[in-house]
């Protein structure tokens, strides 16, 4: 098998660890984590424990049920990660105008709607006092971003801009001209709500300031970031208005097919995600051009970034349009040979992880290794009938491992739920005992010949089913969880320190 040359950024050749950890989960007053002074102390924790990544989920716009994996754009930031007392740093808020209600500074969950209406009055606010307030160098530093962000931040602002003047609609309920493109509708947009379509332009902006701040401090302690792509888009977004030949839709808009997954673990009638499938023919005539700005906009903010669902550049699980669930659906090919080719032309390397799980076909593994892509091994599933690959012991050199992912529960929560015999086969592999059961498999994952191993920080805490970050198939209560203040203490960083010493794993 011939392997296709990816370039020179090869991040993932020496020994290493991380911790896996989404921006929102940080604690802080306003509701939700964002990228202000617990960031950057995070950031600080990490070094301590002679971590070398940080992995987090998708940082764009939470769409429907909060999901970091339905967003409105591809491209732009959080807003709700926008650090309000960065902005009183930064001239643009009075501090008395930040102090939240009690309700917001004590909440234990990521409440999104409580932190949407408190952070939206107080961004509006700063970004109309920027002209008038911010350094020149800030001023500056804004048309820099304009400029170098420009095949994405003016579409995204003018549907952020519609969106507010059509509440509760999607684009594809739109008046035709607007829904279709017209050139004199849109430049009329524009002018109509050129105010609002500054303020969503602004606010990516702060966005990008911060976010730069945050990978500076990590670069400088030796820390990288590892972030999230999506393999699909939300059907309600920026780009798939703005490029919407690149995706199976009718001449309206509206899906002809929707993405899903088969029936699996998750689930008995699998998962119905809901997202337009892409036109690939299309996307080949357009030189890939939509992956391509996809991922260079990824890596200006990550060092290397997870490919969610990479059996879809293989093949995808196609559902009819009103499915009320995934059962019904087939498998459709995907040539990714291109694509990740360009990619390797375009990017200069493929710093990239494949999230190769579920059902995986050879094939899917023979593209991933074609282009030096490490896959991905989960320990909890190595207990699962006919799934070893899975256990540490025959875990591969060029692998990121973990003791689980954001998906699934977490080590403590999936150890109570195991049967006595299972229960005592775990602790008997891991040369443990049930109440170090967490430490006893990291310990064991960080022993294997894997070069990347990244723990959630709920494994590290050694929390229950209770804390963990999502449900798949379920609608309500994910993404909330958040760390308490002082939780992770310098206790557990030593000890996480200790154990990336003796695995040789330090920075």
């Amino acid at each position: 098998m011939k392997r296709v040359d990816a370039g020179p950024a090869r991040v993932f050749d020496t020994r290493a660890s991380g911790v896996l950890f989404h921006p929102t989960s940080l604690p802080g007053p306003h509701g939700i984590g964002d990228l202000g002074a617990e960031a950057h102390h995070f950031v600080e924790l990490l070094a301590l424990g002679r971590q070398s990544f940080w992995q987090m989920l998708p940082i764009g716009p939470a769409g429907a049920g909060n999901s970091p994996y339905s967003s409105p754009s591809s491209f732009a930031g959080n807003p709700l990660l926008v650090s309000l007392t960065r902005l009183v740093n930064d001239g643009l808020l009075r501090a008395d105008e930040i102090e939240p209600p009690q309700k917001l500074a004590r909440s234990r969950r990521a409440d999104y709607a409580g932190a949407r209406r408190f952070r939206e009055t107080r961004l509006r606010a700063a970004c109309k006092r920027f002209a008038t307030r911010a350094a020149p160098a800030l001023r500056q530093e804004l048309e820099d971003f304009r400029q170098s962000h420009a095949d994405w931040l003016a579409d995204f602002a003018l549907f952020m801009a519609l969106h507010r003047e059509h509440p509760k609609k999607s684009w594809v309920e739109w008046p035709a001209a607007l829904r279709q493109r017209d050139p004199k509708a849109l430049m009329a947009a524009r002018n109509r709500l050129r105010e609002e379509v500054e303020y969503h332009e602004l606010v990516q902006f702060l966005f990008d300031h911060q976010w730069r701040a945050l990978r500076a401090h990590s670069s400088a302690l030796g820390v990288r970031l590892l972030g999230d792509v999506p393999m699909f888009v939300a059907h309600d977004a920026a780009e798939v208005w703005q490029a919407s030949r690149a995706f199976k839709l009718d001449r309206r808009g509206q899906k002809l097919v929707q993405a899903g997954v088969p029936p699996d673990n998750f689930s008995a009638t699998g998962q119905l995600w809901g997202n337009p499938l892409y036109d690939w023919k299309a996307l080949e005539a357009s030189g890939y051009d939509f992956w391509v700005t996809r991922l260079r906009v990824a890596l200006s903010r990550f060092d290397a970034v997870r490919l969610d669902h990479f059996i879809g550049f293989h093949r995808v699980w196609e559902c009819p349009p009103r499915a009320r669930n995934a059962a019904r659906g087939r498998f459709v090919h995907v040539c990714g040979d291109e694509l990740l080719k360009r990619l390797a032309s375009e990017l200069g390397g493929l710093p990239f992880v494949a999230e190769d799980l579920g059902i995986v076909t050879p094939d899917v593994h023979a593209l991933r290794d074609r282009f030096g892509l490490p896959g991905m091994r989960v320990v909890q599933f190595g207990f699962d009938p006919g799934a070893s690959e899975h256990l540490p012991h025959r875990f591969p050199e060029h692998a990121l491992a973990c003791t689980g992912t954001h998906d699934t529960d977490t080590i403590a929560g999936w150890f109570s739920k195991l049967l006595a015999p299972a229960k005592r086969r775990v602790c008997r592999y891991a040369g443990g005992r049930p109440e170090t059961i967490h430490w006893d498999l990291i310990r064991a994952a960080a022993m294997s010949r894997a070069n990347l191993l990244i723990v959630p920080i709920q494994d590290i805490l050694g929390l229950g089913s209770s804390e963990r970050m999502n449900v798949p198939g379920t609608a309500r209560g994910n993404w909330e969880w958040r760390l308490d203040a002082g939780q992770l203490d310098k206790r557990v960083i030593h000890r996480l320190g200790e154990l990336t010493c003796d695995y040789e794993r330090a920075r």
